[in-house]
């Protein structure tokens, strides 16, 4: 079943005790901006059986509001991104606690100059990286750069200024980065290793085959890279997937997709998303307009599918398999549909690749975080400011009870920070 987690539950136990507030062993951390209705927090959630702990990582006085949040590789560190200030902490997830920094053990937050988008931490586990499309440079270069972070000292280390930059994606060995500006056919590739020596860390490709790409997905040897051009949703021609050799930098003939702003690599089938401008849903449901889902085999770089399944439109921007096959897709910005006594669906779309159907849950609004549960059949969804359990043996929704889950909070973001629960 799918369960709806909307009553306010204290932790039943599960998992072994650690030498942490919660003493759990299988955590999921949630940052919610208004915890009580009053404080910044990340809530701790027991992913063993789905129950709220009542400890929490306070972040009153450094982060105002926390949402957006990305694992270390070795799961140790959790960042968190605020839009008010805008400012970034680190947590380190095995004491629940702001992770000791600077001098004297203060714990501190890193400011930016700006909004930000996409970040990520590398992996040393202790670098991070974050782009800000509009942060101010010097000399008269466009706004727009991606800042390296030493997070531990919690202080900007590099500045590497790329005009427009929105989107990074790094290498699975981190070794490059992958930098996407608003507007541009082109994209720009960081060498890490070059940041602070005296050449230059930018190599810009250029191509006939980028039409405004927004994305990539390295293969697990990092000789290719999966570019995801945005096409007319991003203002441009033509929507598609091409591959980039790593070696020289090349850029190979696009396959055409109906959209592509997010995708997932699951061995040799290539998931990618979006919303091709103007694409009906048709009689089965009263949404105006859809977006797409494309699958594309990666050792013949051909098309899997041959139409695109239509799945609910926005700005798609997170994408999730499951252990048994539940690809859950979450967008923002979709066509809510909400009729009383009838259809309800909005940003969330959840395709079960072995049935080859899919399904729209009942609620509306965007998706901001999705946390397959390592270990269990159980994915988390956080939309529209409340956290939603699915169960991935099925797909229908059950309201267990009436009472808010975040009484006066606002729920965000969704990680799952441990290793797999044990069967």
């Amino acid at each position: 079943m799918i369960f709806s987690v909307v009553g306010l539950l204290a932790s039943c136990g599960g998992g072994s005790s650690k030498t942490n507030s919660s003493g759990l062993s299988y955590r999921a951390f949630i940052s919610n901006p208004l915890y009580a209705g009053t404080a910044p927090a990340l809530q701790i959630v027991n992913a063993q059986n789905d129950s709220l702990s009542p400890a929490t990582i306070g972040l009153s006085g450094d982060l105002t509001q926390p949402n957006m949040m990305t694992l270390s590789p070795n799961k140790r560190y959790s960042m968190v991104y605020s839009p008010t200030s805008p400012a970034i902490a680190l947590i380190d997830n095995t004491t629940e606690a702001l992770a000791t920094t600077g001098s004297g053990g203060n714990t501190t937050f890193i400011t930016l100059p700006g909004l930000a988008d996409s970040m990520f931490i590398a992996n040393d586990n202790a670098t991070g990286y974050v782009a800000v499309p509009n942060a101010p440079n010097q000399n008269g270069q466009l706004p727009g750069a991606v800042f390296q972070l030493q997070l531990l000292g919690s202080t900007i280390s590099a500045t590497i200024p790329i005009p427009s930059a929105h989107y990074i994606a790094p290498s699975n060995d981190s070794n490059k980065i992958l930098v996407f500006s608003d507007n541009s056919d082109a994209i720009n590739i960081i060498s890490p290793i070059l940041v602070g020596t005296n050449s230059n860390p930018v190599t810009t490709v250029q191509s006939a085959n980028l039409d405004r790409p927004v994305g990539a997905i390295f293969s697990a040897d990092d000789s290719v890279a999966y570019i995801f051009n945005c096409g007319p949703e991003c203002g441009g021609k033509k929507a598609g997937v091409t591959v980039m050799q790593m070696s020289d930098y090349s850029v190979g003939t696009p396959i055409p997709v109906g959209g592509a702003t997010t995708g997932l690599l699951s061995g040799s089938v290539l998931y990618v998303a979006g919303t091709p401008p103007g694409t009906l849903c048709g009689s089965s449901t009263a949404a105006k307009n859809c977006g797409v889902l494309n699958m594309i085999n990666t050792n013949s770089m051909s098309l899997i599918d041959s139409s695109p399944i239509l799945i609910t439109d926005g700005w798609h921007n997170h994408m999730e398999l499951s252990a048994d096959g539940q690809l859950f897709i979450g967008a923002h910005s979709c066509s809510n549909v909400n009729i009383s006594g009838g259809e309800v669906r909005g940003c969330l779309t959840i395709y079960n690749s072995t049935a080859k159907t899919t399904v729209f849950p009942a609620f509306i609004g965007d998706v901001t975080g999705i946390a397959p549960i390592l270990g269990r059949q159980i994915v988390y969804v956080v939309q529209n400011g409340v956290l939603n359990i699915f169960d991935t043996t099925t797909d229908q929704i059950e309201v267990q009870n009436p009472q808010p889950l975040f009484i006066g909070g606002l729920p965000f973001d969704v990680k799952y920070v441990d290793a797999p629960i044990p069967n």
